[in-house]
């Protein structure tokens, strides 16, 4: 299959392999499509100048952003890399579509196919993004679900990949709530080649599925993926990365899961025992002092906020090859 950067011209990235298609899963996409995605996010981040957008690759196109769940990122990233791309976002909030209550699902993903050419949406359960790409005519993207985090995994490999110069071989360490991101970023790591360990409290560990399929991935690649509960595990990480601990609609939780993952944290005994240039990543809003505190989130060796801007890059090539 030829990478999808190579269909591009020289100024304008246009990729056709993933045109019409979902993607609500790191799984949707193969380790081929997936390297071929990063180096157009790469190309076309080198592009970007802050002042002037791209040559308008999606001039005309609209992007139906639903939200159930508010966000800073999901919402600028995409927002404003539309923008770039000469094309436009609308933005749903939760009161402007009340996924299967004021109208069914399969309505809405019908008449916005009508209107839109693709559809991100940030929901509260997977099962959301499920029955809108089964019924729209148009890509549903995954913006963030309760099973994944898809986009955010395309913006940390981006990063890695930057920091590193590469993905394959390395070894990166995930500490904290087996959640969402985790089981993305074993997907994603699963496909490039890239060595990962999940330390998680007890209880706390992926979905045992989602583990044993990327380590399925993995193995097949020459690289590993496992999950442990021992913070040990950081010893020798090329990449350290830590979300926060209750994500939204866990808020009753947090007071509980504060005492569960106090040690479950990036700090300076982490990066004691990780490699002397390994990287920091979180994917944010992080609550200091929990997870990760100030001093380790601002050391030279953290790349959260290039990871931020990433989600903006990695979406853009993204969009361009779904919809382009």
């Amino acid at each position: 299959m030829m990478p999808l950067h190579a269909l591009a011209t020289e100024n304008t990235p246009v990729g056709v392999r993933l045109k019409g298609r979902h993607f609500l899963s790191m799984l949707d996409l193969s380790g081929e499509e997936l390297a071929a995605l990063l180096e157009d996010a790469r190309r076309m981040k080198a592009q970007f100048d802050g002042e002037h957008p791209f040559p308008g690759p999606l001039a005309g196109k609209t992007l139906a952003m639903i939200f159930q769940k508010p966000s800073l990122r999901t919402r600028v990233s995409f927002e404003t890399g539309m923008t770039l791309l000469g094309g436009h976002a609308l933005y749903l909030a939760p009161t402007d579509i009340s996924l299967g209550k004021r109208e069914t699902t399969e309505d809405i993903a019908l008449v916005l196919s009508r209107y839109v050419d693709a559809i991100m949406a940030r929901v509260f359960g997977h099962d959301v993004v499920e029955e809108l790409a089964r019924h729209a005519t148009v890509p549903v993207i995954n913006g963030l679900s309760d099973f994944e985090h898809p986009c955010q995994a395309l913006a940390d490999l981006l990063t890695i990949l930057e920091r590193k110069g590469k993905l394959a071989g390395l070894r990166a360490c995930y500490i904290g709530d087996g959640n969402n991101v985790a089981h993305s970023l074993m997907y994603g790591a699963a496909r490039v080649g890239m060595n990962i360990t999940v330390v998680t409290p007890p209880g706390y560990e992926p979905k045992g599925h989602v583990t044993k399929q990327a380590a399925e991935i993995a193995s097949a690649g020459g690289a590993s993926v496992e999950v442990t509960n021992d913070l040990g595990a950081a010893a020798g990480a090329d990449v350290v990365y830590t979300d926060v601990w209750a994500s939204m609609g866990q808020e009753d939780e947090a007071a509980d899961r504060k005492q569960v993952f106090t040690k479950y944290r990036i700090d300076a005994a982490t990066m004691k025992i990780a490699k002397r240039d390994a990287v920091i990543l979180h994917c944010l809003p992080a609550h200091y002092g929990d997870e990760i505190d100030y001093a380790t989130s601002r050391l030279p060796n953290s790349a959260i906020f290039d990871q931020a801007e990433n989600r903006m890059h990695a979406q853009n090539a993204l969009l361009v090859n779904l919809i382009g």
